[in-house]
Formats: structure tokens, sequence, C-alpha cells
């Protein structure tokens, strides 16, 4: 979140920039806020106050006992005093809901580059790159095929689960796995440290990553405790830091996330029941990064070229987009999509998102570093997909799929998956 103290300083700003969001309605929150701010300081003054006073009623009235003087007098002067107290400390908690109510709710500064837009068909095209391969032959869908080479099963799955789940076996299932390998492998040479981080999260953790008033309906909450399923391990590795003070020597720390990922995938869009690009668990490897502020934009294009370099080594044709101001969501200053090419729908699709969320994540989670001089400031933090396979398996089995029904392994995968350079029917 932005600070209460950024905000003072810097309404102008914040205001400017809800309006490219096209938040109108926050820009009346802004005032408000700085309102119910002021109100809240005001407040702990009288409290301050009002304890003082008693503090030193009660000093005089053991003073006057101890001088054998009537003390009536006194202790009806100070007799209203704690119910004041009370009234006052009641007024600051209904203030510092609604502050905190605002405070977690007003997105994050956008960065100057960050295009100006409605939705996503407003997203800025940055960059396309590889051949798109020409078919002579009428494709499959990737659950379709996946079905046709007895490597996922959808129907079964939805009996013990329902839809959005899915079996993957044999080949396909090693598939899964040299997809992830391939991604660690490559983070992991380029400095990456591999976490594997616990797949559940309290709501305080939770709160401090995401929105949960625009992200608790598509999370799967465990019935009677405090915990939800993690969304992606983005959420778990930023999280980890919580309430510490880091040592500027220590940055920046650069993780490679692995794990199971958890959503309800609740919208318009639906659940693909008969394939794997939009489904309720799937695997991912996820970069993510804890940097000074000096250093996030030259990281923010690092972990892009990585996530590039992945799709460029599977040769998968891909675009990169900037997401626009009406896309972009509260939590990133800058957002790039990557986008597979689908040559069965001729259309590119998201396989991965690359974001920058400054001191946002940070403030929230209250994770500092301390510099050299011993000053302490809010730490920056990024994130970005390495490999979702779910979205990866949509991308590879459309581009790779022989007129026999038969799937070509990418060369860069032969290795993880046995030296198998071809899946057949079986």
């Amino acid at each position: 979140m932005l600070g209460i103290k950024f905000i003072r300083e810097n309404s102008d700003i914040v205001k400017k920039d809800l309006k490219k969001r096209q938040e109108k309605e926050m820009i009346a929150w802004v005032d408000d806020l700085l309102k119910k701010d002021e109100e809240y300081r005001k407040s702990l003054q009288e409290s301050q106050n009002l304890r003082a006073k008693r503090n030193k009623a009660t000093l005089e009235i053991n003073e006057m006992k101890k001088q054998g003087k009537n003390i009536s007098a006194k202790i009806k002067e100070i007799k209203e005093l704690p119910s004041k107290i009370k009234n006052v400390e009641e007024k600051q908690k209904e203030l510092k809901e609604k502050i905190n109510y605002y405070l977690m709710r007003i997105p994050n500064i956008l960065h100057e580059s960050v295009p100006f837009g409605k939705d996503d068909t407003d997203n800025l095209v940055v960059r396309e790159i590889g051949k798109k391969k020409k078919f002579d032959f009428k494709l499959k869908s990737h659950g379709e095929l996946m079905e046709h080479l007895n490597g996922g099963e959808f129907q079964r799955a939805v009996k013990i689960a329902g839809s959005g789940f899915y079996y993957l076996k044999g080949k396909i299932a090693l598939l899964d796995l040299a997809l992830q390998r391939y991604a660690i492998d490559l983070l992991v040479k380029r400095g990456y440290t591999l976490v594997e981080p616990p797949f559940l999260m309290n709501r305080k953790a939770y709160e401090g990553v995401t929105s949960m008033a625009d992200f608790e309906n598509v999370m799967y909450k465990i019935e009677g405790e405090d915990l939800y399923l993690i969304a992606t391990s983005e959420h778990p590795m930023a999280s980890m830091f919580m309430n510490e003070v880091l040592k500027e020597q220590e940055l920046p720390i650069k993780f490679c996330g692995l794990s199971a990922c958890f959503r309800k995938e609740i919208g318009s869009h639906g659940i693909d029941t008969r394939g794997t690009f939009r489904v309720h668990q799937f695997s991912k490897i996820e970069q993510f990064i804890f940097c000074r502020p000096e250093e996030s934009w030259k990281l923010h294009e690092e972990i892009q070229k990585n996530s590039e370099d992945l799709y460029k080594g599977l040769k998968i044709p891909y675009r990169v987009v900037n997401v626009c101001t009406g896309d972009i969501g509260i939590i990133a200053a800058k957002k790039y999509d990557l986008e597979a090419w689908s040559p069965k729908e001729k259309k590119y699709f998201e396989v991965g998102s690359n974001s920058n969320c400054t001191a946002y994540q940070a403030t929230r989670l209250n994770i500092k570093y301390e510099n050299k001089k011993g000053e302490r400031e809010f730490i920056h933090t990024l994130n970005n997909t390495a490999i979702a396979t779910s979205r990866a398996f949509r991308a590879i089995l459309e581009n790779y799929q022989n007129k026999d029904g038969s799937l070509t392994i990418p060369k860069v995968l032969v290795p993880y998956m046995n030296g198998i350079t071809k899946i057949e029917k079986e």
C-alpha cells in the first residue's frame, strides 16, 4: 500500500494517478482519508492529554492523602475522565479502521511508461518474437490432443473433484515435470535460489501481498481455520520476510518458487473443462525478487528477459505487451504480459505476467532494509511467471503437434524427458 505519510505529502500525485486509472470514486477517497487522518491524529493528542491529566490528578490525590487533606473534590474532578478516554479511543478505532480500509485499496503509483487504456484491448504491444509455423491439417485443441495421447483425464477428474481439475498421465505427466526442471535450471544458473514454500497462508500474510477484496473470491479457504491455499508461490515468498529488516548487503534476494497453485477462477471466462488453460490447480515456477528501490526497474527487465528466454528456448512464438492503466490492478506500478501464439485460434494468449510492485507490498508487509548509514527504507518487490505448465501445455501441444496425432518434444526439453523426442498414441 501507499504509506499515509506519502499520501499526506503527495495527494495531488495520488489523485492524478487515480485519474489515469479511471478510478473517479477513489479520488474522493483521498480527501476523506486525509480528513480522517487529521481527525485521528487530533484524537491521539486528545487521549494523550486526558491520560496525562488523569495521571497528574492521581499523583496529586496520593500527595493529598499523605498530607491528610480532603480529596473528595479532586475525585469528583477526575470522575468523568475514564469514560472520556474510552469514548475517544472508540472514535480512534473507528477512524483507524476507515483509514486502513482506504490504504488497503488505493492502488500503487503507476510508472510513467504505463499506457493509458480502459481494458486489455488497449494494452501496448512491445515486441513480437518467433516465426509462426503453418499447418496443412486441422489442429486438435491441446486438451483433445492430451486425451488422444492418453496423457490427460478430464471427465474422470470431474467425478472426484469437479470441473477444472485433471489427471496427467504417462509421458504428458513427464512433460509437466520437464517444463518445471527446464525453468528451474535456467533460473538457478542465473543466481536464483530455489524455494518450495508452504501451500497454505494465513489471512494477515495474504493481506500483505494482494487485495483480499479483489482476490478472496478466487481463493480456497480451509474451513474453520485461518488458512488459505496459495494462488501462486509469489504470495508466500513475498511474505517470507514479513515484519523484518534486511541488510543492504543481502540485496537483491532472488527466488525461484516451485509450487502447485490453487484458484477458483470465478468469472465470465469460465473453466477449461477439457484442457489445462484455465483450471483450479496447476504447477508454476515463479520468479521473485527483493531489492533496493534504485535497482527495481533494471531487475524488472531482467526477469522479463528470463521468461522470454524460456519461450525462445522452446521456440514458441510470443509477444510482450505493456499492460494499460485500466487493466493493471492495484498492486503493480508496471506490468508486462507474455503471450504465446495459438496456431489453432490464430491469436496470442497470456502465459505469464511480470510486475514491479515497487514498495507497495513491502509497506503492507512491513519489510524494510537498513543501508550502510543505518537508515531504514521499504524494500521493492518484483514477481514474474517463469513457466505455468498449464499455460505452456497449450502452447506446446498446439505448436508441436503433427498430422498423425503425435507430439514432437521441443529440443530443450528432451534431456528432461529421458531422451524421448516424440509422444505417440499408445
